[in-house]
């Protein structure tokens, strides 16, 4: 029996956090980093398969290129409906890159209409009118606004896709949505019929989420952040299970590597820092003179990694963060800071850690991709939106590792994590 859905995330902690809500609902989830290469199809003994691609910030051709990989490979493996997963902040900018993904995949399925709600209520993202909300803000008022990359400054969704789109873009609001399954079915029919080809999506609970999941069962193609995953599994009739999110035992050293700018992770670094705990900073500058910053962070975390977790950051405030682009330049300070910490987490592995978090989509995808990691298996949630997995690296050992956007978890994340995973074990 081929997969029942096939899920396309634009980075790898995104394809994780949606992994991580497919698993809570029941789904047997992989999680692939990037479309395998003919001939080294791995064995899929899974109900849903993520593939974890770093298109999110790539030019939008890029972007749809690997994307169209993507949906040929999992429409070969038999998937029946695709889900095109990307930020629960909408990422993006005028020229894309989720309009032009999302029409790429709709021609290419020779599909009509879709949908698109990042709405994610667990982790404060609600759709409201149109207008993505974070927390109690509206997205252009929330510290989006200040990303490095793809700075939000519009809240109104219908208006930032059509930006991006050539079909009509239109909206499914909260009351059609509170009407339940038929009634947005009737919506969507109503759409359709006046020429739109994409709705953005209200959303402002997990019950609005539920009544999407069902009234898109019929689509070929919906788009979301990871929220609707809660409510397609049940499809298929898939119903929440522990045993969907086993894990192997956990062991050797535990470590975290945090590359995230987003003031989520400034605030965890902050409390993991107040707590006295080893940690070792990473400046991009001291990095672009020429220092071995890898080497003296390896040397730093080596005599520590006993009484660990060890942590190793670059993450600083806004501000800090625009000093360095201003010096070094925006592009070249972000793939600067992922490359090292890619290696210094090579170093940690390398030294015995198999236990390690990683904070940032960009740190992740660089992180997974150094250590040569092809695919996860999706285990327990830790906070909503981040689950631990288990990896099996080159050398056949085994690597729970977690990839935490940079907006998620708890203020007391980086140790929470590890003391889940010791309780899991137990």
């Amino acid at each position: 029996m081929g997969i029942r859905l096939g899920c396309i995330a634009d980075d790898f902690t995104g394809a994780t956090d949606l992994a991580n809500n497919l698993v809570r609902a029941g789904m047997r989830v992989v999680q692939l980093i990037d479309v395998p290469p003919a001939g080294a199809e791995p064995a899929l003994d899974a109900d849903a398969v993520v593939i974890a691609l770093k298109s999110r910030t790539v030019p939008a051709a890029d972007a749809v290129e690997s994307s169209l990989r993507a949906l040929a490979w999992l429409r070969s493996m038999g998937a029946e409906q695709i889900y095109f997963k990307y930020c629960s902040t909408f990422d993006s900018t005028p020229a894309g890159n989720i309009g032009p993904v999302t029409e790429a995949l709709m021609d290419a399925l020779g599909t009509d209409f879709t949908v698109a709600t990042p709405a994610f209520p667990d982790n404060g993202r609600t759709v409201f009118k149109g207008h993505l909300f974070v927390g109690d803000v509206l997205l252009g008022d929330s510290g989006m606004r200040h990303h490095p990359l793809t700075p939000m400054t519009d809240s109104n969704l219908v208006s930032v896709l059509g930006a991006q789109t050539t079909r009509a873009v239109g909206l499914i609001d909260h009351a059609v949505v509170a009407g339940g399954a038929e009634a947005i079915r009737a919506r969507i029919d109503a759409l359709r019929e006046d020429g739109f080809g994409i709705a953005v999506a209200d959303a402002v609970s997990n019950d609005d989420l539920l009544r999407l999941g069902a009234a898109v069962r019929g689509l070929a193609l919906v788009t979301a952040g990871s929220g609707l995953a809660i409510g397609l599994p049940a499809n298929w009739g898939f119903e929440p299970s522990r045993a969907a999110a086993q894990l192997p035992p956990p062991g050797g050293h535990r470590a975290i590597v945090s590359g995230s700018v987003s003031a989520a992770t400034n605030g965890q670094v902050l409390r993991y820092l107040r707590g006295g705990r080893p940690a070792f900073s990473v400046d991009p500058l001291r990095v672009a003179a020429g220092e071995d910053v890898v080497g003296q962070a390896l040397a730093f975390a080596e005599s520590r990694l006993d009484d660990g977790p060890v942590l190793v950051y670059s993450t600083e405030p806004a501000d800090t963060v625009r000093s360095v682009q201003s010096r070094i330049g925006a592009a070249e300070a972000g793939e600067l800071v992922e490359r090292t910490l890619a290696r210094v987490a090579q170093g940690l592995v390398e030294r015995g850690v198999r236990r390690l978090v990683v904070a940032g989509g960009e740190t992740s995808g660089a992180v997974v991709q150094a250590l040569g990691v092809t695919g996860l298996r999706i285990g327990p949630q830790i906070d909503p939106g981040v689950p631990w997995c288990a990896a099996t690296l080159p050398g056949g050992n085994t690597l729970h590792i977690t990839l935490k956007s940079g907006n998620f978890g708890g203020p007391d994340f980086f140790t929470s994590a590890f003391g889940l995973l010791d309780e899991e074990a137990a």
